[in-house]
């Protein structure tokens, strides 16, 4: 089954990681769409869309404790932002009222390509 880039209910399988995933619990449906619009104001330097809308995001989780977790990657791992991207997510979901704390990943698996951009990145960027 393929992977809906944009279905943030759709669980990945675990893995080892050095940024923990929250425990089981009840999810926030309330906080999720907040948090959402938060993610989308979080822009890519090099192409002029949110990092939703760019298929970015890889897994998204919000918790009833307010407890945010965020799987991303980037657009590839030679981006001059690398290092201050996951710093700038976190900034924007803490900004959330109701957020208290929030856990970003950056990973490179799987590699991100254009086929993960929404229809409305596509044509902002004139693809479509």
């Amino acid at each position: 089954m393929e992977r809906d880039p944009f279905d943030f209910t759709q669980q990945p399988a675990a893995s080892d990681d050095e940024v923990e995933r929250p425990q089981a619990g009840e999810d926030d449906p309330a906080l999720m769409g907040p948090v959402l619009e938060a993610l989308k104001t979080v822009r890519d330097p090099e192409i002029p869309v949110n990092l939703v809308e760019l298929g970015l995001i890889y897994e998204l989780i919000v918790k009833k404790a307010g407890i945010v977790y965020v799987e991303m990657t980037l657009t590839t791992p030679a981006c001059p932002v690398a290092a201050n991207m996951p710093g700038e997510v976190e900034a924007a979901i803490r900004s959330v009222s109701g957020v208290s704390d929030v856990r970003v990943k950056l990973v490179w698996s799987p590699p991100w390509t254009p086929d993960l951009m929404s229809e409305e990145a596509r044509l902002e960027l004139g693809l479509l």
